[in-house]
């Protein structure tokens, strides 16, 4: 019963320390419950030691993996619990991991090794096919953004490395209480855990209330329709929408409006990419730029493409019964007083809605199984580069980020590698209702700005439509569930942080130690530690 109790400890305390609800400083301690268990197991003398460390660490990892990522269900009962209880599966295979090399290696080594494992796992999130980053530990302070402000330089995997350090530090200071039975000789370390922990962010906040930024003030509207993409948005004209669209952006626009932003697939209704150029819906868009030539237009659609050249089919193209091959897309488009269609193609995509994971093995499995969230049921078509949109104004270049791939750090380095000046997240957070959901999305671009150092507009379908400066600080938003438009100020950037240039190097050095002891340890003839 003390092993249960500790490890539902140890998700109840993952769990509350998750934003938007949660105090991140009980992350620091959320680990330490089931490591204590893993210890007590290793020492003991009961048989099935792996399973039994794999049963009570698939309990803390599930409860944290609902209480935080529940809202899944809103839009797919199946999706969610795949997500939760796969997930949580992998988790507790990291601490049988564990359990292997502690078995066979000094404490120090052993605790080394998880922490670098627990990385490479957060790294294997972000790049396979069932990429599912949400839960990487360095998101769990982004409601706390003045506390990592050094994610300029790190990235969130310089926050998964904080919580372990000082989860390690905690656990080790139990285990040499139970042994010295004395809380005098542990002065020392505490001290040491306070400094690890406060350090960090007295940093941040020094860094917090001394960055200034130099650029252009750009000024941006961010469209909030609030269309329900259940039972009206794809069911809605494209030119229907346009003028939605353009009667939102008449409420806000004045002369010295740069830049108006539309949510993702707000243009629903598929137009195919060769037609794009004579739609009537962009001859709407198109006048209206004439009439305001400053102004540029950002907005999410959806593209299909019909293929005639069989040399032409890719991996991700789909295949209709009647017969024909075409390429889904979901994408970003800029319009302007030029002539030239600006466009992106989504390129990180949410499993089991855009695209099917291990095509290859699954397919023969399952046959064409994806969850139905509206519109055309198909594997979406990505791009390699990350497409930067450019304006007239030197100044003014935008990073289309769509939905998903906000949550992805070094994927969005690539827009402000290619140039961007600011970044712009279109979204469309309906699916899963007045849930966790789209708080937790939200607050994760905090992320992205704090690593990039870039300002964000960030338009939403149903909600929140923000604006996100450089620092982290949501300046103006609109809230969920309503129609609107909401203007403010970007201000341009230009220079690139070391995040920016350097990418995930914390995890990728992680990578290599987890690989270097778990090869040395396994040799080992397995020991009590």
């Amino acid at each position: 019963m003390k092993h249960l109790l500790l490890a539902v400890l140890s998700g109840l305390l993952l769990a509350f320390g998750w934003p938007t609800y949660g105090f991140p400083v009980l992350l620091f301690i959320g680990f330490v419950p089931i490591l204590l268990v893993e210890r007590d197991l290793r020492i003991s003398q009961i048989r099935w030691k792996k399973w039994t460390v794999f049963g009570y660490s698939y309990v803390s990892f599930v409860i944290w993996n609902f209480i935080t990522t529940n809202w899944l269900q809103y839009a797919d009962v199946f999706g969610a619990s795949f997500a939760i209880l796969v997930n949580s599966l992998l988790m507790a295979l990291l601490m049988v991991l564990y359990h292997s090399v502690a078995k066979r290696a000094k404490s120090t080594i052993s605790l080394l090794f998880l922490m670098c494992l627990w990385m490479s796992f957060e790294k294997l999130h972000l790049g396979w096919d069932f990429s599912w980053p949400w839960l990487n530990l360095g998101n769990g302070f982004s409601e706390y953004f003045t506390w990592i402000q050094w994610y300029e330089y790190t990235g969130t995997f310089g926050g998964t490395l904080w919580v372990w350090i000082v989860n390690i530090l905690i656990y080790k200071l139990i285990i040499k209480y139970q042994f010295e039975k004395s809380v005098k000789n542990l002065k020392k370390d505490g001290i040491i855990i306070l400094c690890v922990v406060c350090l960090p962010i007295i940093f941040s906040l020094t860094l917090y209330y001394t960055y200034t930024t130099e650029g252009e003030q750009i000024n941006v509207i961010a469209l909030q329709p609030n269309i329900d993409p259940y039972s009206e948005k794809y069911n809605v004209p494209n030119e229907a929408i346009a003028d939605l669209l353009l009667q939102l952006t008449n409420n806000e626009i004045t002369e010295h409006t740069d830049l108006v932003v539309a949510p993702e697939t707000v243009f629903a209704d598929n137009v195919k990419i060769s037609q794009l150029k004579d739609a009537y819906f962009k001859r709407k868009l198109d006048l209206y730029i004439s009439k305001h030539p400053n102004l540029n237009i950002l907005t999410g659609i959806s593209f299909i493409n019909f293929i005639t050249d069989a040399s032409q089919i890719k991996e991700q193209s789909n295949y209709h019964s009647s017969g024909f091959w075409y390429d889904d897309y979901n994408s970003a488009m800029m319009l302007n007083t030029s002539d030239s269609i600006q466009l992106y193609h989504k390129s990180k995509l949410v499993v089991g809605v855009e695209t099917l994971p291990y095509k290859d093995i699954i397919k023969p499995l399952i046959g064409d199984f994806m969850i139905d969230l509206g519109g055309t049921l198909a594997m979406k078509t990505t791009q390699d580069a990350r497409s930067v949109f450019v304006t007239e104004n030197p100044n003014l270049k935008v990073g289309p980020i769509i939905c998903y791939e906000s949550v992805y750090g070094e994927f969005v380095t690539g827009y402000v590698r290619n140039g961007a000046t600011v970044l712009a997240i279109v979204t469309n957070d309906a699916w899963w209702g007045e849930t966790q959901g789209h708080k937790q999305h939200l607050s994760y671009a905090r992320l992205r700005a704090i690593e990039t150092r870039r300002d964000i507009v960030r338009s939403a379908n149903t909600g929140i439509s923000a604006f996100i400066n450089a620092k982290g600080d949501i300046t103006s938003s609109l809230a969920y569930g309503t129609q609107g438009a909401l203007s403010g100020t970007l201000t341009t950037n230009d220079k690139m942080t070391f995040y920016t240039w350097a990418g995930d190097y914390i995890a990728r050095i992680a990578i290599f130690i987890a690989i270097f002891v778990f090869l040395i340890t396994m040799f080992r003839k397995s020991k009590i530690s």
